[in-house]
This record gives structure tokens, C-alpha cells and sequence, in this order.
């Protein structure tokens, strides 16, 4: 896709998810109209800070408990966002350096930035594919180039499937994926969730801006993206709970408004 087409595709005149979440993080690939709605939103509710970035943290958390600790060596992270620091290949390939990675994503502000995703390792390879959740079968079809779908893939889907609006959907699309992929494959999923006031008024403020809406669940449909797989110890937790480790973070941020867990495929 040529540079002309890329820009074209990219909206600037109203907010993106990507770059919101690129500006709470402190990244620097965000535009005057994400920042404003992002202060307006911490105006409203300063915790969605605290739900960025320690949604970050699980990332590396969840990658690095997959390829250390249950040998996971491949990678499918859809709904990539914007590249900050420790993004899933940093993480795995600091483990394991021969790991693959996958990024899907269908948004033309991460396409414009994926060369910052194909860094890798000598040993491992790093992918980035325009791509659509909407369309599992083809996003499986197209990572089999660089994956080896009759072994274990870890599926990351973060801070992602609240932007779709239809529970049910979102659970066929979830299933899907895990459809394509064998026993010992593993599911992460991390989102934000209706879980206090300040939370919900947050997603209506944001849904309201003209950006792609993204909706906040119960903590049980959270749960229920795991039907059929084998949860991993502590479960369906807030986020800063899930092996904290020596992060810290379950003493410091446990009470962010956003859960997460993996499951393994049996």
C-alpha cells in the first residue's frame, strides 16, 4: 500500500482507540484530538490511566509466563494497537529468541507504524498482517506464513473486543480463532469493564467523541471468552492481579476496572 493511500485512510479529525491508548501510556504517536478527549476523559476518571497501563504490564506478564514457563514459541496478537515499549515479540524473544509473532491489526495508523513491529531476533521472525477479527478464518489462513498452526500458538486479543458491540459476536469470533488453533494453544484477553461509576461514564464520554465506540462488560461475559479452555491460576482477575510477581502491581492498582485471564486449549 502505497504512502498516499496510508494517509488517506487515517482519520484525524476525530479520536482513535489506538492512539487514546498510545497517549495513556505516554507514547508520542497520538494527535491533538486524542489528547483532548484523553484529558477530558481524566478528568472524568483518572483510573483509566491506571487500567492502561497496567493492562501493559499483564502483556508482558501473560508472554513471559507462556514462553517461559509452558514453552509457547508462536504468537498471534490481534488488535495490535500502536508499538510502545515491551511489545509481545520484545517480550517473547527476550525468553525464547527463536519465537515467531504475528501482529494483526486492520487500522491504518498501526499499518503506518508496523516497521516498528518486524524488528526480531536472527533466530525468531516477526510478522504484521492488515487484517480483519471480523474474518478469522482469513486472519489463521494468512499467519500460517509465518506460523506453524499444527503447534501451540499463544492468542492475544488486549484491550480489543469491547469494540465489538454484540457479546455474543464477540464470543463466535473468539471461538473461531481457537477453532484454527491445537490443543496447548493458550487464549489471553484483557478489557475493560463495567465495574464502577467512574468507568461507565468514562466509555459513554468516549463513545460520544465520534471515535469507534468501545463497550464496557460485566466481569462474567469476561469469563465467559474462556468456555471449553483450561483457566491458568488466579483465574478471571483484575488485572493487576495475574501473577503480579515483583511488579507490585496487585498492592499498588487493584482496583482498576479491567479483567483478565488465560486459558489453555485442551
Amino acid at each position: 500500500m502505497s504512502d498516499d493511500i496510508l494517509r488517506d485512510r487515517i482519520d484525524t479529525s476525530k479520536p482513535h482507540s489506538a492512539r487514546f491508548w498510545n497517549y495513556f501510556v505516554g507514547g508520542k504517536d497520538n494527535y491533538e484530538v486524542d489528547r483532548e478527549i484523553g484529558d477530558q476523559i481524566k478528568s472524568i476518571f483518572p483510573g483509566l490511566v491506571d487500567v492502561a497501563v497496567t493492562s501493559r504490564r499483564f502483556l508482558g506478564r501473560a508472554v513471559g509466563y507462556l514462553a517461559g514457563e509452558q514453552g509457547v514459541r508462536q504468537f498471534l496478537d490481534v488488535g495490535t494497537g500502536l508499538p510502545t515499549a515491551d511489545n509481545t515479540h520484545e517480550v517473547a524473544q527476550r525468553v525464547a529468541p527463536d519465537a515467531r509473532i504475528v501482529y494483526v491489526d486492520n487500522d491504518p495508523i498501526v499499518l503506518a507504524h508496523a516497521n516498528a513491529l518486524l524488528t526480531s531476533t536472527a533466530e525468531g521472525r516477526t510478522a504484521y498482517l492488515d487484517a480483519d477479527l471480523y474474518d478469522p478464518e482469513a486472519v489463521l489462513k494468512a499467519a500460517a506464513g509465518t506460523l506453524d498452526l499444527s503447534r501451540p500458538v499463544g492468542l492475544m486479543i488486549l484491550n480489543t473486543l469491547g469494540h465489538v458491540a454484540d457479546y455474543e459476536r464477540a464470543r463466535e469470533l473468539v471461538r473461531r480463532l481457537m477453532a484454527g488453533l491445537p490443543a496447548g494453544s493458550h487464549l489471553v484477553i484483557s478489557d475493560s469493564t463495567a465495574t464502577s461509576e467512574g468507568m461507565i461514564a468514562a466509555s459513554d464520554a468516549y463513545n460520544a467523541s465520534g471515535a469507534v465506540p468501545y463497550y464496557v462488560r460485566p466481569v462474567a461475559e469476561i469469563a465467559g471468552f474462556f468456555d471449553g479452555l483450561e483457566l491458568v491460576e488466579p483465574g478471571v482477575v483484575r488485572v493487576p492481579e495475574w501473577r503480579p510477581g515483583a511488579s507490585g502491581d496487585a498492592g499498588s492498582g487493584a482496583a482498576v476496572d479491567a479483567y483478565c485471564g488465560v486459558g489453555r486449549k485442551p
